[in-house]
């Protein structure tokens, strides 16, 4: 009830009543802060740096069986901190011949297994190369693909090394385009791949979805004639692929293959590969 003092109005209200208000301005705190329409979705927001290739895959595309056959295809696997270290000898005798490890994410992470998974993958005899995980909302293009060639994310003609990837895919730590319009989106993706470039004399391969690439890039087409393609597809086929590109280079198919989960076809015999190596 309230009570009249000296002009003013006052109320008494209980502790318990206090208490409560504070809680419940405290559990309305996380709503203004960014991602927290993520987070209040069905699953929390990832720490920064824990995005791996494939994330989104199956809770966007789902997933089928595992194509039959391999034709004319080589095997090889993507690895990043999520694997710690990879058993690199199992993985070559059942058959692996190509890998890709995660260097960078951002302008903030390494991967903190890099030495073992890349060094590791060399010397029991693959060829190997190492990916960027983007986020488009963070920095630049450009400032990514220094951070990436400075980290790990560099090329030398020795037929062992592969040439760089960009991981451009749906966004773990929020809105699936990363805040940006198609158009954008594509602006974003040319500043990487132009930087990429002209440091390292390569184009770099594009990983991605078709699904995502329609949407977040408008099904754009100019990057095919340049850009190697690394497609995500967990089926018995590669399906659909994204405008500009009449082949696919390398495959994800599956993220529960054996030893390391993910596992990939390369769209050829291995001297392909070592001539995607060699540029």
């Amino acid at each position: 009830m309230p009570v009249h003092r000296s002009g003013t109005t006052t109320s008494r209200r209980s502790p318990r009543i206090l208490a409560a208000g504070a809680l419940l301005a405290a559990l309305a705190l996380p709503l203004t802060l960014p991602g927290a329409a993520y987070a209040a979705g069905t699953e929390a927001v990832p720490e920064r740096g824990t995005a791996r290739m494939g994330q989104g895959v199956i809770a966007h595309d789902g997933q089928g069986g595992v194509p039959a056959g391999r034709a004319v295809q080589t095997e090889g696997v993507d690895v990043s901190s999520h694997q710690g270290d990879v058993a690199w000898p199992t993985l070559w005798n059942s058959g692996v011949k190509w890998a890709y490890v995660k260097a960078t994410e951002g302008t903030y992470y390494k991967n903190t297994y890099f030495t073992q998974q890349y060094t590791g993958s060399y010397d029991v005899g693959m060829i190997r190369g190492t990916y960027h995980f983007a986020t488009p909302d963070t920095t630049s293009g450009a400032a990514q693909a220094n951070h990436f060639v400075d980290n790990g994310g560099g090329w030398s003609r020795d037929g062992r090394t592969l040439p760089g990837v960009l991981d451009i895919e749906w966004n773990p730590y929020g809105a699936q385009c990363y805040g940006k319009t198609q158009a954008g989106m594509v602006a974003w993706i040319r500043d990487f791949v132009n930087t990429y470039r002209a440091r390292t004399g390569r184009d770099p391969v594009i990983y991605t979805a078709t699904s995502w690439w329609k949407d977040c890039t408008g099904n754009n087409a100019s990057f095919g004639a340049t850009n190697p393609l690394w497609v995500a597809r967990y089926n018995t086929t590669v399906g659909e692929l994204p405008a500009g590109w009449s082949f696919y280079t390398m495959w994800q198919y599956t993220s529960s293959g054996p030893t390391v989960g993910d596992h990939n076809r390369f769209n050829g015999a291995l001297d392909r590969v070592v001539a995607l190596a060699n540029g």
